[in-house]
């Protein structure tokens, strides 16, 4: 189990540990005691930064929040503005960034959803906490010249999901896509929603 420890703080590491821990064994494998072991850190150490599970939880889903916006980079993607082409090859590099160097922490998201589906008090957390995500999305197609920003953002979404989910835990497992293979797919999508909009090429 690889954990990044450099530099973060202890709740950061509590954190980082139990995202490794669902990626690699699963929901029923995080536990306070096995966040210790794995992190090296003296018994008792993890409820002390997260006293309760549904506490533990909540903590994974901001670091995990944290470092999937790191993997994404939305902010840094070019200018809506300047044509589809530049938008296209920025959102292919975050994608195939997630499907080929954070795999962990797709498996550790898929997790962490499926949790929240049981308990409202994480979903709710877990839902504000994507909640930045899906304004900066709904600020780049609206940029591009949408006229349903929502729906829009809402097919994006289920595409880049639809294509890490068969990627990293479905029937295509073995068989990443390159990056000219992801550009193409969201060149093909978000061509056809945008691709008569004034200016876009």
């Amino acid at each position: 189990m690889s954990v990044r420890t450099t530099g973060a703080s202890r709740a950061d590491l509590v954190a980082d540990t139990a995202l490794a821990l669902l990626a690699e064994r699963g929901m029923r494998g995080l536990t306070h005691r096995a966040v210790d072991e794995a992190a090296g850190l003296p018994q008792g150490s993890t409820s002390n930064v997260a006293r309760t599970r549904q506490a533990l939880l909540e903590l994974a889903v901001r670091r995990h929040a944290e470092r999937e916006a790191r993997v994404l980079a939305l902010h840094e993607m070019p200018d809506p503005r300047g044509g589809l082409d530049p938008l296209v090859d920025g959102l292919a590099l975050a994608v195939h960034r997630s499907l080929t160097r954070n795999r962990d922490l797709v498996v550790a998201r898929y997790e962490l959803a499926l949790e929240a589906t049981r308990r409202p008090g994480l979903r709710a957390y877990y839902d504000a906490t994507g909640a930045r995500f899906r304004e900066q999305l709904t600020g780049l197609v609206t940029a591009m010249g949408s006229t349903d920003p929502d729906r829009h953002v809402l097919m994006l979404v289920a595409w880049a999901d639809g294509l890490m989910f068969s990627c990293v835990a479905g029937s295509f497992n073995a068989e990443v896509p390159s990056l000219d293979e992801v550009r193409a797919g969201l060149r093909e999508l978000l061509g056809g929603m945008f691709g008569g909009a004034p200016g876009r090429s």
